[in-house]
C-alpha cells in the first residue's frame, strides 16, 4: 500500500506502556514510508549535551522538559507526513488524520514488560500501575488531558491477543477505507 499522490499522512498513536505503541507506530511508518516522529528525553539529552539521567532528574523538579519534549514531537509532527507515536500523541496533534489508540489490559502490559526487560513480574505490575498514576497527575495538571478518555480516538484497537503486524494491518485498513492509501 502508497500513500496516494497529493495526500499528506499524520497518524497518531498512543497507548499506556507495555501496549506496543512504539514498535506499532515504527512499523507503520515504514510500512506508508513516513517519518517515525518518537522525540523522548533520550534526543532532548542528545540535544543539550547532557545525560539521559540528568535530564530525568531535572525533570523531576522542572517542568519544561516534558512541556518541551511535547510541544516539539508536534511541531517536529506537522512539518511532514508521519506516525507520531507517544503517550499524548492523539491528545496533542490535533490535526492528525487518524488517531489510534492501543488499549491493552494491566496484566497484558505487564507481561509485555516483563518479556522484554525481565524481572519481577510484582514489581512490574506495581511500578507500572505507580507510572500510569503519575502520568496521569502530570496530564492533567499540565495540559487538562485525561489520558484515561481516549474515547473520542478514530480506532480504538484491543491488543491484548494481536501481535504488532496484525495491529498495523487493521490500522492500514483504517487508512485505505478512509481515502489515504491506494
Amino acid at each position: 500500500m502508497t500513500v496516494k499522490p497529493k495526500k499528506t499522512i499524520r497518524v497518531a498513536i498512543s497507548g499506556k506502556s507495555g501496549c506496543g505503541n512504539t514498535t506499532v507506530s515504527g512499523l507503520l511508518a515504514e510500512a506508508l514510508g513516513v517519518t517515525l516522529i518518537n522525540y523522548t528525553f533520550r534526543q532532548l539529552a542528545s540535544e543539550r549535551g547532557m545525560t539521559l539521567a540528568d535530564v530525568i532528574e531535572a525533570a523531576k523538579n522542572d517542568d519544561s522538559y516534558d512541556k518541551y519534549v511535547d510541544a516539539h514531537q508536534v511541531e517536529l509532527a506537522r512539518a511532514e507526513p508521519c506516525v507520531l507515536g507517544s503517550r499524548l500523541a492523539v491528545w496533542m496533534l490535533t490535526d492528525a488524520d487518524l488517531k489510534v489508540y492501543l488499549y491493552a489490559s494491566d496484566e497484558t502490559r505487564a507481561q509485555r514488560v516483563f518479556k522484554r526487560e525481565g524481572g519481577d513480574l510484582r514489581q512490574i505490575k506495581d511500578f507500572t500501575a505507580m507510572r500510569d498514576s503519575e502520568d496521569t497527575r502530570r496530564y492533567k495538571e499540565f495540559y487538562g488531558i485525561d489520558n484515561n478518555d481516549y474515547s473520542f480516538c478514530d480506532l480504538i484497537i484491543d491488543v491484548n491477543d494481536k501481535t504488532p503486524d496484525e495491529i498495523v494491518g487493521i490500522i492500514l485498513a483504517e487508512l485505505k477505507t478512509r481515502g489515504f492509501l491506494d
